[in-house]
Order: C-alpha cells, then structure tokens, then sequence
C-alpha cells in the first residue's frame, strides 16, 4: 500500500489563475509536478491555495464554505472556493481584507501585512473545513510565511499533530512588514525568537524561523544567503539554520517553452530544424523597425525595470559600445527612472535600439527565438527563469556570476560569465559573444549546448520529494 503525504501548497499568485512575477510561474508548476511523482510506493496529494484577489481568473469555481476567523472581539468572514488544475485542486481564500486591496502587490505595505496576514490564518483553519489534514505546509516567500509561524505556535498551545513546516526562498530581501500588532489582534502571541531583535515582528523571518526545512531557489542563492553581502542581516541566523537550508534549482515548463511548436513564433525550429531559426532573427529585426540583417548580433534585456536586475548596468554598456555594429531590444516595465533611460537609449541609438515599455508575453517569446544574446547582468539572481528559457530558444545568456545564473549558464559552454558589477566587464562579456558569434561554428555549438539542457521541474519536484519524505518520518 502507497503512502501518502499530504501538502497544502501556498502562495500568493499561480498561473493561470493570476501571475505577476517568476512566483507565479514556480506555484503554477511546481504542484503538478509534485503530484506526478505519486506512483506505487508514495502518492503526493499537492492542494494549492491562494488568495482570491480580485483580478483572479478561475473558471469552474464552485463557492466551498463559509467560516470565520476571530480577530480581537469581533470575528472576520472567509470565504473558501475550489476548483481544479489538471487535477491539482486549487483553494481560493476570499474575505474582506483581500478585497480591500485590490492589487496582488501594492506599496501600501501596512494593507499588505494585513491581507496576507488573514490569508494566512484563513489558509491555516481551511484543512478543517475539506475534511483533509496536511502533512506539510509548503509555504512561499513573506506573503504566506506566518502560515508556518501560527502552525508551529498554535501546536504549542493546542498540543495538536506535528504537521511540517517548509518554506521556499525566492527573494530574502523582501520580508513584510511589522506585522506585530496585526498577530496579537488575531490572538497569536510572538514568541522568544533567535532573530535579530529587528526582524522579530517581520513576516518572512517569522516563518524562517518557525520552518522545518529552509530552500533558496538555487544552490548557488542558498549559499549567498549565508554570506553578509546577500544575507540582508539574517545570515548569522540562517548560518545557525545550515542544516536545515539547502538550494533547488527552479526549473521551467518544458512544454510551454518549446520553440518547436510555440505558437507566438511564426518559424518554429528545433535542433533538427535549426537553421530555420535566423528567420525568427530576421523577421524580430523587421517587426521592430530594425535593419534586416541576419549578421549585425542582436542583443536583448527582457526584465523587470528593477536595479536588482541590473538593467541600468545594461545600459551604460550600451551607452559604451556606440563604435560597435549591434542591434538591441529591451522589453519590460517597472522603474519609471530605467524606463526613462530606456527611452533616452532609444533616442541615442534610433537605428540600433528599441525599447519595447510593457508586459506582451508574446513578443518576449519572439525575442527570445530571435535575438543572438540575452544579457543578465544582476546585482542579484536567486534563481532567474530568462535565461533558462533563452536557452531553450538558443539565445544565449550574458549573465553576472551570482545565485542561480552561475548555477546554469555554464561558461563559453552555454552563454558567457561575467563576475565584476561595473558595466565595463559586461560589455568585455559582450564582446566575448561577439567574436565567438563571427565562427558560425563555435557559435551554433553554443546555441545547440543550452537547448539540450534539461530546466524541467521533474529534477527539482524530485529534490523537493526528499524534504517531505525526511519531515514525515
């Protein structure tokens, strides 16, 4: 007879349901993945749960319950939804304090602390209300974090069955705000802690703290985290964690990303067919109002506008190559300042670059079956997605050497390493993909190297497997 481990999966957004960032890719996989391992030995029950924001897309939605939640003398109503994702079941959390802030992230961080907060009380009494009891709480950055804090804070005072505690370290930096006051309103006291005092009545440090198992989004994070440059003042106390910390490699959906049947892509290609891909080059070249020309290199940046990302070190090495013959896209939107240095770029550089100012997945999907570089010159990477799937596409990545893109772009074998944050060694890294792209041979290797890798969640679900399996014993 099969055993079963149960795991109540939260995060703060999912695909297809509602996704904003690389979050969105990770809980929208990463479930079903899990629940795919299941055969005659073990079967993984994955259960999703997210809140029910209010631009959340769900079809088949079926109401589940009605429950309330107590909050000082009063009591606050939940709202409980279900519904199905290839056979994943997906919970939907709803209730005042998640209506009132419309937006999944928002810089209020007061309204923020307050909607997760109640999502995640409201997701820790759930399991009483479908008659199905976790094993594991699989928690995901500082959104649903103090789920761990009140599962391991409430088993002190009910006495109640261990249930596991394991939370995912997408980006140490971001960990809530104060969320002390908002505790004791719900009747969860703070606990002597070996966090440093500042971080005591912080979301993410709270559930660090309360986590059985600790998982950076990449080996390399998972030991940067532990140094003081990427530690942000907790790396004495995770460095007291080491044996409960380790890194998974994020993957990718294989299947989403497979230029060989992508239909944003008006040639598709494999590596049987991989010739036909400098028709993606020529025609990205004409869409963009750029020359056609299938031997000008043709970089791209496709991030978020944040200095994490490092994009304003993209453009100062732009700035500094005006003398060589290149042709660049940038897509994305965030930092109102690095979108207007984009445009400023633009203006610079008419016939060379193009600054695309938005969200199109599409496009981006273009890009990356297109261009000849992709360039990735983070401060830090936890993990990166891009330039896994730019190598999926044979673009290849220019990328700093930190956290995940050191972990998977492997030098002068698939992409090019860099180590020096100033925009002079990335555009040495450049020039290095420049010249290695004049020998079509030494290049078409490179290209044909990151398509044959390996990104796909089953390694990484595998590895996640043996966490659950060493809690449950």
């Amino acid at each position: 007879m099969s055993k079963t481990i149960n795991v109540l999966f939260l995060a703060a957004e999912a695909d297809p349901f509602i996704k904003v960032g690389g979050l969105g890719d990770v809980a929208g996989v990463l479930p079903r993945e899990l629940r795919a391992l299941s055969n005659d030995e073990i079967k993984l029950d994955v259960r999703l749960v997210l809140p029910y924001h209010p631009a959340v897309k769900a079809e088949n939605l079926r109401p589940l319950d009605l429950f309330s939640i107590p909050r000082g003398d009063s009591e606050v109503g939940v709202e409980a939804f279900e519904t199905t994702l290839n056979g994943l079941p997906v919970y939907f959390i709803g209730g005042e304090p998640i209506r009132a802030n419309g937006s999944v992230y928002s810089l209020d961080a007061a309204k923020d602390s307050e909607k997760y907060a109640f999502f995640s009380m409201a997701a820790m009494e759930l399991p009483k209300h479908i008659n199905w009891q976790p094993d594991v709480i699989h928690a995901n950055d500082w959104h649903t974090s103090l789920s761990l804090y009140v599962n391991l804070t409430k088993r002190w005072e009910a006495g109640a069955k261990h249930v596991a505690g394991v939370i995912t370290l997408h980006n140490l930096p971001f960990m809530g705000a104060d969320v002390g006051a908002i505790l004791e309103s719900y009747g969860v006291k703070l606990a002597q802690t070996d966090l440093p005092e500042w971080a005591r009545v912080l979301p993410l440090p709270l559930g660090l703290w309360a986590s059985d198992a600790i998982v950076a989004v990449s080996p390399g994070y998972a030991g940067e985290v532990l140094t003081e440059e990427f530690g942000c003042g907790l790396y004495d106390f995770l460095n007291l964690r080491k044996e409960s910390l380790s890194g998974i490699l994020n993957g990718i959906d294989m299947v989403s990303f497979d230029p060989s049947v992508d239909k944003a892509l008006s040639v598709n290609y494999s590596l049987d067919t991989f010739n036909r891909r400098t028709e993606n080059k020529e025609l990205l070249q004409e869409k963009l109002g750029l020359a056609r020309d299938p031997n000008v290199p043709l970089l791209a940046v496709i991030s978020r506008m944040d200095v994490q990302k490092g994009v304003d070190l993209a453009f100062t090495a732009l700035k500094n190559m005006k003398r060589i013959n290149f042709q660049a896209v940038i897509l994305g939107t965030g930092d109102p300042k690095l979108e207007e240095a984009a445009r400023e770029l633009q203006t610079l550089f008419p016939d060379k670059i193009k600054a695309e100012l938005k969200f199109d997945a599409n496009l981006a999907r273009q890009i990356y079956a297109g261009a000849d570089m992709i360039l990735m010159p983070s401060r830090y990477e936890p993990c990166g997605l891009a330039q896994m799937i730019a190598m999926r596409y044979g673009c290849v990545p220019v990328v700093r050497s930190v956290g995940g893109l050191k972990d998977t772009v492997k030098p002068n074998e698939t992409g090019f390493v860099f180590e020096k944050m100033h925009h002079m060694s990335l555009v040495s890294a450049i020039k290095a993909g420049m010249k290695t792209l004049t020998d079509r041979e030494k290049w078409e290797t490179l290209q044909r190297n990151g398509m044959a890798k390996d990104f796909s969640w089953e390694a990484s679900a595998r590895e996640y497997l043996k966490i659950y399996q060493s809690l449950v014993k």
